[in-house]
Parts: structure tokens; sequence; C-alpha cells
């Protein structure tokens, strides 16, 4: 067993002993249509503990994405409890829900959302600016460093329209950091890269992990799974299975 697993072992048993960074409690959500209403999650019940980097799966219309988004505070339940970072999220209301989403979760998009007209750096400090986490004289410099943590440094002052894929994903993980929050959710992240591109990209995320960051992503990637410690597969809006990946599944 490599150095890596065994310290992927200890951590998530470390896990287990404390209380979840994120608790979804009987969550339902249902849209109304003009055909009527449509229930995208029903009496979903799930936990996820400090440093785990688990994957939400199932096919096309499961509720991936809705799961994500009552997480993130993107959406609000129709009925239940969302408790992330000790925090009643359903309880927010939207100008609180902006405040609270800036500091404690980073949030990741399969197209990256980087805002075109700005530099690769001023990206970054966006999150810093709207939270004013850090003082206005050390946004720049930790920019740079988030970006050099991601492997993009000499990027910094280029437009994303200059950057690879990759690069550009690399910029948005980095932004995701910029208020150093505890969890992170991504939403196909990978969905847009190469096979190549994307091993480097969730082998960043893995490393994330270690460090003790809580990563949850969507995606429909099976050959991504060695990454995860754990798998939570949804059909027809409701948790059908949820499964810790094997040891020797788990090296990179």
């Amino acid at each position: 067993m490599s150095q890596q697993t065994l310290s992927r072992e200890k951590r998530n048993e470390a896990s287990l002993q404390s209380e979840p960074i994120i608790t979804v409690n009987r969550v339902s959500k249902w849209y109304d249509t003009p055909s009527g209403s449509f229930m995208a999650l029903r009496e979903v019940s799930l936990q996820v503990q400090k440093g785990e980097f688990v994957a939400v799966v199932g096919k096309s219309g499961s509720g991936k994405s809705t799961l994500i988004n009552l997480i993130t505070g993107i959406d609000t339940p129709s009925s239940g409890e969302v408790i992330v970072a000790s925090k009643a999220v359903h309880a927010l209301n939207q100008e609180q829900l902006a405040i609270w989403r800036g500091v404690n979760v980073g949030v990741i998009f399969q197209f990256f959302q980087l805002l075109p007209t700005l530099t690769v750096a001023e990206n970054v400090m966006l999150p810093m600016d709207f939270c004013k986490t850090y003082p206005a004289r050390e946004r720049r410099a930790r920019a740079v460093s988030l970006l050099r943590k991601v492997g993009i440094a000499e990027q910094a002052d280029k437009l994303p329209s200059d950057l690879s894929g990759g690069q550009q994903q690399r910029a948005a993980i980095a932004r995701a950091l910029a208020n150093d929050p505890s969890i992170l959710v991504a939403d196909e992240p990978t969905g847009n890269l190469d096979s190549g591109t994307s091993d480097d990209v969730m082998q960043l995320f893995a490393n994330l992990a270690m460090e003790g960051k809580t990563v949850v992503m969507v995606t429909h990637e099976r050959d991504l799974s060695r990454y995860f410690s754990r798998t939570i597969m949804l059909a027809d809006g409701a948790v059908v299975t949820e499964a810790p990946m094997k040891a020797e599944a788990k090296l990179s």
C-alpha cells in the first residue's frame, strides 16, 4: 500500500470520528411547470465528512446538479434540511446566502465561468474583493500564490481566452480557493477536457482533499472513480447506493 493511500485511509478514519461538514436531511425539491409539478429530489438524506472526496453520479435527470445546488445554496429545498459548515443553509435569505457561500464554499463549473475582460489574476481576486476576506494590498499576492499552487502562475496577467481549457479550469479552481473555503463543489469540471488534462485536474482535486478540503463533485465519467473516497449514486431523484472506493482503486 502506498504512502498516499495510507495517509488517505488515516484521514478517512479520523473523519468518521468528527461531525459531518455536510448534512442533507430528508430533502425534497420540486418545481412547478406548465405540465405540472416535477420532483427533482425526493427524501434525500446523506452526510459528508471533512476531507472526503465524494463523487455524485447518476444518469441525466437523476438530480445530481439539483443536489449540489442545494448544498451550495444556489437553490433552496422544498422540504427538509441542508446543514453545511454548521450553518442551516435552507434557512438563509438570498443576501445571507451570498455572504455565507462566498466564504465557506468554492464552486467550480464545467464551463469555467471566468470573466473574459479580466486577467486570470483579477478573476481569482474577485471573491476576495466581494467578501473582503483579505486586505486589498494582499489580494494580488494571494491570487498569484493560488495560481502557483494550481500550476499556472505564469498565466496571471493573461486573459482567459489566451489559456487552454485545462489552464482555464485550473484558474477556476484557484478562484474557488480564493477565500480559503472548507468545501469545494464541482459540477462536471472535466467535461470539456481531454483525458490527460482531466487526470491532471482530478489529481489537483485529490491533493486538495489530502490537505483537508472537502470536495463534492458531480461527474458522469466512470474512469475517474479511482480518485474518489466515496461515490453516491442517484436515480430518479433518490439515493440508490453509497459506496466507499476500495483502497487499491484510490491509487494515483
